[in-house]
């Protein structure tokens, strides 16, 4: 391998395809291995330039890089920076739909409790499906449940997430053979996170919770909504 500035250049034999990875995570077909070997020195050049103005400073150390940097316009950077106020304002004050089904929902009632206290992460229980954007399914899923399940998902404002809690939930658990039973909420509606455990414990449900936090902090809506 050549050293290329920050980045690394690597040649992958079963494709026949070179690739330059920089140090900020971000990955660039160049060409085929031909066209490698006439533009090495120029890619050098570009690497090292782009690196010094976003990726690393003069002495080598990695700076924060926006993932907007390569907009292509003035619409695009607005567009952008829409989705960072969007999602931030989301991922603050998620408001979960309690649909407990089984033992799992005693933990979930835990974390409202004071040892937790959900609220400091800016979510709220909410009762009502139109007053709330995530789902949590807590519990046995069962055929005759189902409809209603799915009705209670319709019934949520756009944008949604669901957070399967627990075995049962996520693929039947100790039931999954059992007639009655869905092998899974994630054959009725989409889910976003899985929370495993027989039953998973308050903290558990809580990680789930930021993980998804994390999940709307990268999401594209206005910028794709834009591009289309």
């Amino acid at each position: 391998m050549n050293s290329i500035a920050a980045g690394r250049f690597a040649l992958m034999k079963p494709s026949q395809m070179a690739v330059v990875i920089y140090d900020r995570g971000a990955v660039a077909s160049i060409s085929t291995t031909t066209r490698c070997n006439n533009e090495l020195s120029q890619q050098q050049g570009q690497v090292s330039q782009s690196n010094q103005k976003s990726a690393v400073d003069s002495s080598g150390k990695s700076l924060g890089v926006s993932p907007f940097v390569g907009t292509h316009s003035i619409g695009e950077f607005a567009m952008a920076r829409m989705d960072d106020l969007t999602n931030w304002a989301r991922r603050g004050s998620l408001w979960p739909l309690t649909f407990g089904l089984a033992c799992c929902a005693v933990e979930m009632m835990r974390i409202a409790a004071p040892r937790y206290d959900l609220e400091r992460f800016g979510m709220l229980f909410r009762a009502s499906p139109r007053q709330a954007d995530v789902l949590i399914v807590a519990g046995t899923l069962t055929n005759k449940m189902a409809p209603a399940f799915r009705k209670v998902y319709d019934q949520m404002p756009d944008p949604k997430w669901v957070l399967s809690m627990g075995s049962c939930a996520n693929g039947g658990g100790y039931y999954h053979y059992s007639y009655s039973v869905v092998r899974g909420c994630d054959r009725i509606v989409p889910v976003d996170i899985y929370v495993p455990g027989c039953p998973p414990t308050a903290e558990a449900l809580l990680y789930g919770l930021l993980q998804l936090q994390k999940r709307i902090k990268r999401q594209a809506t206005a910028q794709a909504w834009y591009r289309s």
